[in-house]
């Protein structure tokens, strides 16, 4: 029985999807304005393992995670830059796509962008207004009326008028002429240089927490299974998210909600003014980013996790001795003269199931990883003291596929990949520069994929093609 902890509830619920065999689960993504940062990999690297368990146990996973490709910082950028926003949103877009396929998260089902969806946008918000729950201000500004949601702060477990006298902290950001200081925007008019859509109300753009409300409904369906997402994210956003989707649906918007714990940098708040700020970028110019997900993976998802260059060392030593003991099962797998198992060899493999099972009841446990990397590290050692001299090749092989299978759940390479010389790089990268110009684009992406799976990350520059190892 697969357990897992609902904030909405706050406990550990059995799960039973809403359709058999199928898991309908929708992640907040990055909003676009720059590389994503090592706290942005979290929710990214946790939810991929949950999905990635999920398929395992035979479910059929539709998994939709969005970016955000309209906001104020976007837009920013754009002007300092002297640009359109969307060329800096897709632009990034590109770098997170990169960074994703460097830290195995598997492309979601569907990557829906906000820029695309605005005519569901403002389709629900006509909904929410017919349906009495939102109103238009004067300037043409559309406000959720949260007085009229019923619900509004189950997800939280705050209370309205605590809200209401709890100060300006904890109130839900808006515009003026708000009917209520609880009230939050749905549409806003548009500013000078701000991109802008038609909408009954007025030219102008969405609030933020509508874009997940409709992008959700659109590819997953009014009721699904998982929302989830950092914790920062509990309020307002998620909080804002059921109130919208419940008083336009007229229906339960998620049956779990699963958020990540914090991620602080040397035991403080991560911070570009601290000067402890990170991104993936900046981490995979010293570590395999590999590492940086067994290191995510080290700790219960709900957890705070704090992130140093001791606790990095000790994750990189770790998966090393996970991938050595692989690495010396293929090497006995090659001189092993027997291939049929003994008896003996039976039943220690008997035992190595043990170590499986322990896996699977940690993963069923909440998605316990920690727990779960515990499970490979014992059967690393079973096999590390059980292969000796004479052992059969069905054997070597059987515990070799069992720590590559559970490491694989987890989204980690157990095999070491096979070292690439610079000069076949360069052949490589210059036989993809061919394959470009002669318009023959599948292979130039199957010899970026290739390049990829060798640990050589391409970057396309005005200069030409740069690479480096991640």
């Amino acid at each position: 029985m697969m357990k897992v902890y609902n904030t909405l509830s706050g406990k550990k619920e059995e799960f039973v999807p809403i359709e058999e065999g199928k898991v309908s689960m929708y992640v907040c993504g990055p909003t676009v304005y720059n590389l994503i940062h090592i706290g942005n990999a979290r929710p990214m690297i946790v939810f991929d393992t949950v999905r990635r368990y999920m398929e395992h146990r035979g479910y059929d996973v539709n998994y939709v995670s969005n970016f955000t490709d309209v906001d104020d910082k976007i837009i920013k950028k754009a002007n300092e830059e002297g640009t359109d926003p969307s060329v800096i949103s897709e632009r990034y877009i590109a770098e997170c796509k990169k960074d994703m396929e460097a830290l195995h998260v598997k492309p979601a089902t569907t990557h829906p962008k906000a820029t695309c969806e605005i005519d569901g946008m403002i389709e629900m918000i006509q909904t929410l207004i017919d349906k009495g729950h939102a109103y238009v201000a004067e300037d043409g500004t559309v406000y959720f009326k949260t007085r009229s949601f019923p619900g509004y702060g189950k997800l939280s477990h705050k209370n309205l008028d605590d809200l209401r006298s709890g100060g300006r902290s904890l109130l839900v950001s808006g515009e003026e002429q708000k009917q209520d200081p609880l009230d939050f925007v749905l549409w806003k008019p548009k500013k000078e240089g701000e991109p802008f859509w038609e909408s009954p109300w007025c030219e102008g753009r969405p609030g933020w927490h509508i874009e997940c409300s409709v992008m959700s409904k659109k590819y997953l369906g009014e009721e699904i299974d998982i929302h989830a997402g950092g914790e920062d994210l509990i309020f307002p956003h998620h909080e804002n998210e059921i109130a919208q989707s419940e008083a336009a649906n007229g229906k339960p918007f998620a049956k779990y909600w699963m958020h990540n714990g914090f991620l602080n940098i040397d035991n403080k708040k991560m911070s570009k003014s601290l000067g402890n700020f990170f991104t993936v970028r900046d981490i995979s110019e010293k570590y395999d980013l590999q590492v940086l997900r067994f290191f995510m993976l080290s700790a219960h998802y709900r957890s705070p996790l704090n992130f140093s260059a001791e606790l990095m060392e000790a994750a990189k030593n770790g998966l090393e001795r996970i991938v050595t003991c692989v690495s010396n099962l293929n090497f006995l797998l090659e001189k092993a003269q027997t291939q049929e198992l003994s008896a003996d060899e039976e039943k220690a493999l008997a035992q190595a199931k043990e170590f499986v099972t322990k896996f699977d009841e940690a993963m069923d446990d909440d998605f316990n990883t920690a727990d779960a990397i515990s499970a490979i590290f014992e059967l690393v050692k079973f096999a590390n003291t059980s292969v000796g001299e004479g052992a059969s090749q069905a054997f070597i092989r059987a515990l070799k596929e069992e720590i590559v299978e559970l490491m694989d759940i987890c989204g980690l390479t157990a095999e070491r990949r096979q070292e690439i010389l610079d000069s076949e790089i360069e052949s490589l990268i210059q036989e993809r520069q061919d394959a470009r110009k002669a318009k023959n684009f599948a292979r130039a992406d199957e010899i970026r994929d290739l390049l990829a799976g060798k640990g050589i990350i391409l970057e396309d520059t005005r200069e030409g093609v740069k690479w480096k190892r991640a």
